[in-house]
């Protein structure tokens, strides 16, 4: 049955402590659900969890996305609703964890942080953090100081392994490039060996093999 939009109107509300684009009609929302591939069987319960809570938020859902991979793969379906969102289509994004969003703290901000230039809330059910209310947006400034943690500790784990490599005596630093091959490069093309493979045996890359043996040769 079509919906009235005329009778669909809601209090104004605010996103991330500006007005929304439709700050007099009912917001719309992406759903966001991501599971491991060893735990797909989650998947309904977290559709069906977030629909729930957009009915009761008085959302229409304009767009429902879900994305089964590891922790370490690249979220592809995040980025559509990222885009939908920069596209206007979205006035809020709904998730059910923190952690299903997010790859670090570092990346969970910086996706944030885009949203909130876009204008566009966020929710975590899990959680229960709302960006589009006051406290919601005191806990994303905690983000940031524990994001800015968290870099520090990378940095300081990279410094310290650096130490320790010193110490052992082992070179740290750059490899050396691969114009330092560049005799042996020669030399093996001589030999008959193709590209690819004087490639893999030296450990550069195909571009730098065939730069260097299109560069004339030094008397």
């Amino acid at each position: 049955m079509p919906v009235n939009r005329g009778s669909t109107t809601v209090k104004s509300r605010k996103v991330f402590g500006h007005p929304s684009r439709r700050s007099q009609t009912v917001l719309r929302a992406g759903l966001y659900a991501r599971v491991s591939t060893h735990d797909q069987q989650t998947l309904p319960m977290q559709n069906r969890a977030m629909r729930e809570y957009a009915v009761r938020r008085g959302w229409t859902i304009a767009m429902q996305v879900k994305e089964v991979g590891s922790g370490a793969s690249e979220r592809q379906m995040r980025a559509k609703l990222i885009e939908a969102a920069r596209r206007r289509e979205v006035d809020v994004v709904l998730v059910w964890r923190l952690d299903r969003w997010g790859r670090s703290v570092t990346d969970l901000l910086a996706t944030l942080t885009e949203l909130e230039h876009l204008g566009v809330g966020f929710v975590s059910l899990t959680e229960a953090l709302d960006l589009t209310t006051p406290s919601g947006r005191a806990m994303a400034a905690m983000l940031a100081v524990f994001a800015e943690f968290e870099r520090e500790v990378l940095r300081e784990r990279v410094r310290a392994g650096l130490a320790h490599a010193r110490q052992n005596g082992k070179a740290v630093g750059r490899p050396l490039t691969a114009g330092l091959s560049a005799d042996k490069v020669r030399k093996l093309y001589r030999s008959g060996l193709s590209k690819s493979r004087i490639a893999r045996q030296l450990g550069i890359g195909r571009t730098s093999v065939r730069r260097i043996l299109n560069q004339p040769c030094s008397s």
